[in-house]
């Protein structure tokens, strides 16, 4: 909860600077040869400032306070989970390692090296993985 506090106050203090600091870790552009343009940057930090401000703070409370235990054991279709190992946002261990647990039958599809923003970041191979599982 320290981290999800640490974010709350992020975005009370000076809420722009937050989110130009997060497009950092969120898309790896910290890491050795990152190719995350300033555009996607940018683009991510207007989508920040366009949501109202008691919609952020509220965001951050049911991301770190909701547990969908029990929701996710009751799925049961065909369901891709998709995780980069190197997400500095959402831990690989304490998220997509978990679902697959919980989610009967569902497949985990772990790319190494991508970021929290892979979708973004490398959208050519989520979608063609995506398209993939929708064929199978």
């Amino acid at each position: 909860m320290e981290a999800f506090d640490q974010i709350r106050a992020g975005v009370r203090a000076d809420r722009s600077q937050f989110f130009r600091d997060l497009t950092v870790p969120f898309y790896g552009a910290n890491r050795p040869g990152a190719t995350v343009s300033q555009g996607l940057r940018e683009a991510f930090w207007l989508q920040g400032m366009q949501a109202g401000f008691k919609a952020v703070i509220d965001c951050i409370k049911a991301f770190s306070e909701t547990d969908f235990t029990e929701d996710l054991k009751k799925i049961n279709v065909p369901t891709l989970i998709l995780h980069g190992d190197d997400d500095q946002i959402v831990p690989l261990g304490a998220s997509a390692l978990l679902i697959a647990k919980l989610v009967k039958g569902s497949t985990l599809k772990v790319y190494p090296g991508f970021d929290h923003g892979m979708c973004s970041t490398h959208k050519d191979q989520i979608n063609a993985d995506l398209l993939a599982f929708l064929k199978a």
